[in-house]
């Protein structure tokens, strides 16, 4: 049994990206598909398609983007992505404390009462919350 999917679900993209697979496959749910959303909106993900004939469960199927070429390879547009909030210990931020990956170059996706949104939507609207993952 998982503990934490959604750490799962991160490491999968990461694994993925690192070994330059070009889709995933991954068990749905209505968080890891606002996170999925989130990435593509962002530019880390090609497409996100659901997959309800999978049995017993359906599935995501992540296709992942690929940016210009260094030495004759492709490069993964998610270089990194790391769990901030784990089960254990969660780090609640407001919107003056939103951290900011990388001087803005990256992305943090927060879970607000509004739903996920990324870092700059959240400090836009003056929201905080819990902040889930940051990409880069």
């Amino acid at each position: 049994m998982i503990t934490d999917p959604v750490a799962n679900f991160l490491t999968i993209i990461r694994n993925a990206a690192s070994n330059r697979k070009e889709t995933v496959n991954v068990t749905y749910s209505k968080l890891k598909l606002a996170i999925a959303d989130i990435l593509k909106k962002e530019g880390f993900l090609e497409s996100v398609q659901i997959d309800k004939t999978a049995k017993p469960v359906a599935r995501l199927i992540l296709t992942l983007k690929f940016t210009g070429k260094t030495n004759n390879t492709t490069e993964p547009a998610v270089h990194s992505i790391k769990r901030i909030s784990k089960p254990g210990r969660r780090v609640y931020v407001d919107h003056q404390r939103i951290p900011r990956p990388l001087r803005g170059n990256g992305t943090v996706i927060i879970s607000t009462s509004s739903g996920l949104v990324t870092g700059k939507e959240a400090f836009s609207k003056h929201m905080g919350g819990e902040v889930i993952c940051e990409v880069w």
